[in-house]
């Protein structure tokens, strides 16, 4: 039973966290990757897209001295993505849930975080201009920030991460109940000492 419970957590673990950080990460292709923040100025990108890459991720990598990200709630960047006179984007990052961050190099204390900004469903061939800029966690000691765009980027079923989740819980409260109240175990026979024999010559 125990094997059971851990085959339905690791089941939770891959359906509601894997997958998703799969499909935001590798879907599609890539189509670029662009400096928006740099030496302590943001600059504001301008990228063409064609109706064959949608749908577009927008994921965006923040370069930052720190081992992981504290904002308590609050924004560390913001960004929009506009064609013409309409706003098609428009995200607060706060890179709270950005675990396992990437390393710039083994020399440097630098490490990169990702977040995604979201999807852009319909693209209307043409320019599409991406805005990065400071939101109101002003204490986090950026490097530098890279807007990443995916072109034909997979949508994560919703039901995913609930049905994840209640996998991981699941499994992780059989086991713990296994673990607590799953009895003794029997004994072993070898572990008695054998019985004492009786009589001269009972072996060679």
């Amino acid at each position: 039973m125990r094997f059971l419970f851990v085959l339905i957590l690791l089941a939770g673990v891959g359906i509601g966290i894997i997958y998703p950080w799969a499909v935001s990460n590798f879907s599609g292709h890539e189509i670029g990757a662009y400096r928006v923040f740099e030496q302590g100025r943001f600059k504001p990108v301008t990228m063409t897209l064609a109706a064959r890459d949608a749908p577009v991720r927008v994921l965006v990598d923040l370069t930052a001295k720190a081992e992981r990200i504290v904002s308590q709630q609050r924004t560390v960047l913001t960004l929009t993505a506009a064609t013409g006179s309409r706003t098609v984007l428009a995200s607060t990052l706060q890179f709270n849930h950005a675990g396992n961050p990437r390393e710039v190099s083994p020399q440097l204390p630098d490490k990169i975080f990702r977040d995604e900004a979201g999807v852009i469903e319909t693209v209307s061939p043409g320019a599409y201009l991406f805005t990065a800029g400071p939101g109101d966690a002003d204490d986090i000691p950026m490097r530098a920030v890279d807007l990443v765009l995916r072109s034909g980027a997979g949508e994560v079923d919703k039901r995913a991460r609930p049905v994840g989740f209640s996998l991981m819980a699941a499994g992780a409260i059989g086991f713990l109940l296994i673990a607590a109240f799953g009895g003794r175990r029997p004994e072993n026979p070898n572990s008695k000492p054998p019985p004492p024999r009786w009589g001269r010559g009972s072996s060679k």
